[in-house]
């Protein structure tokens, strides 16, 4: 049973830890319409994300920049020649920066944004719901930084990254298939237990405590037409020091089977520690002419990071876990425009490629993880000087995962060993998702 319990709870943990599946491409409104690029452009206050390097090549002694994008997806599981479609909540990440002028070439910036957050729901009773029924994640960066200009065009920069963010996370503990055979080998008649209802489930709650990083880079403004830049975000590892669990069941006759087993998850602390990978990006920016911009970058992901997870349990040393993840490294492309049609307006569009990182075989709900292809468009209406207001839209469209397989140990095949039925259960469907996800900005600057 313990060992059960290990495995549900590093399951929860590992819904913080995806890489396409909750990173968040959404820091700027304005950057988001060309592409999300940006570490090769200077960007005022927003540059505290895309490149710190960059903040000292701004032009004005403050700016005040703030942004909030609404992602709205949905994902699907083909099952059997069943699809099974999420019902999921509308996240809302957000961005606000700030960035001011210390001496000529030196400049310092503020800034507070969500890295990762999302939510996926896929109900409480369908066939994946011992893999996932819903989760809900939340994780904040808070980052000072100082950006020194070291030469005319050329500046150096980094800040420091405070992160933190919780998670609460629903699935099912047992099977109604393999519940339904218990129930008719306790004498209960064949289908006793309704098809398709998740007789026991389980909600994990934890929240991570404060983890440190680094967010570093370089930018050279060429001439007046060129300019490339490089940032490096660091390595953050995210610890839950102790997660609860509470236990929930389908009707009484649930209740009455399970509960002595069961109800030790609702005295049941845990801990485990997972990366936020180390990304690095490079990248340049091009003037055809003076009103068009072309941006182009690419992100390298540290996903590799990810080849296991460490779970410990209070006072339960002798079955903590490790169990194999085998992430890789994965890419992210960027190609933006901007076109500035009139001092007040500016129109862009863009598109990002971001490629999965995941293992198929070793493939949860909880992360539909498929690579990705996500259009942008995007403008800016500057009505006063010194003011933008900027809106965006992107397309987020999943490439699909076919014949992935999800495994879990099936409880009631520990519990009763005369019934036969193999320890390990698995659950395999395509997934598919798609996402809209549109943004609005605000910056002033004098």
């Amino acid at each position: 049973m313990k060992k059960v319990v290990s495995t549900i709870l590093s399951l929860a943990m590992a819904v913080s830890a995806s890489a396409e599946g909750y990173q968040v491409n959404n820091f700027s409104a304005r950057q988001t319409g060309m592409g999300h690029t940006g570490v090769a452009m200077a960007l005022g206050a927003e540059s505290t994300f895309f490149n710190p390097g960059a903040l000292a090549l701004s032009t004005s002694t403050m700016e005040v920049s703030g942004g909030i994008s609404a992602i709205i997806p949905t994902a699907s599981a083909l099952h059997d020649g069943v699809k099974y479609t999420t019902d999921n909540k509308v996240s809302t990440p957000f961005n606000v920066s700030a960035s001011w002028r210390v001496y000529d070439n030196l400049y310092a910036g503020l800034a507070l944004y969500t890295p990762y957050g999302s939510s996926i729901n896929w109900g409480d009773n369908w066939p994946g719901a011992v893999l996932s029924q819903k989760v809900d994640i939340k994780m904040f960066t808070l980052q000072p930084t100082v950006s020194y200009r070291i030469l005319p065009g050329l500046s150096v920069g980094a800040g420091l990254m405070m992160g933190w963010g919780s998670v609460d996370l629903y699935k099912g503990l047992v099977s109604d298939r393999s519940f339904g055979a218990a129930l008719t080998a306790m004498g209960m008649p064949a289908g006793a237990w309704p098809a398709g209802v998740t007789p026991a489930s389980v909600n994990l709650r934890g929240s991570a405590r404060m983890a440190f990083g680094v967010n570093a880079g370089v930018m050279w403004q060429i001439d007046r037409r060129w300019s490339v830049g490089a940032a490096f975000r660091s390595q953050m590892t995210m610890t839950v020091k102790r997660g609860d669990a509470s236990v929930s069941y389908a009707n009484d006759v649930a209740r009455t089977v399970l509960s002595e087993s069961l109800d030790l998850l609702n005295a049941t602390n845990f801990r485990a520690s997972l990366p936020c990978p180390w990304v690095l990006t490079v990248g340049g920016a091009f003037k055809p002419v003076e009103a068009l911009t072309i941006a182009a970058d690419v992100q390298v992901n540290g996903w590799k990071a990810y080849d296991r997870l460490d779970v410990e349990f209070d006072h339960l040393a002798a079955f903590d876990q490790h169990l194999t993840k085998n992430y890789h490294n994965s890419l992210t492309y960027h190609l933006g425009a901007q076109y500035t049609i009139t001092r007040r307006f500016d129109l862009r569009a863009g598109l990002m490629v971001d490629c999965s990182p995941a293992d198929k075989a070793n493939y949860n709900p909880e992360t539909p993880a498929q690579t990705r292809i996500e259009p942008t468009v995007g403008f800016s209406f500057r009505p006063i000087k010194g003011m933008s207001i900027d809106f965006a839209m992107m397309y987020v469209h999943g490439c699909g995962t076919d014949g992935a397989t999800g495994r879990y140990e099936d409880f009631i095949a520990k519990k009763f060993p005369a019934l036969g039925l193999p320890a390990e259960g698995t659950f395999t469907a395509d997934y598919r998702l798609h996402a809209f996800a549109p943004a609005v900005g605000l910056s002033y600057k004098f």
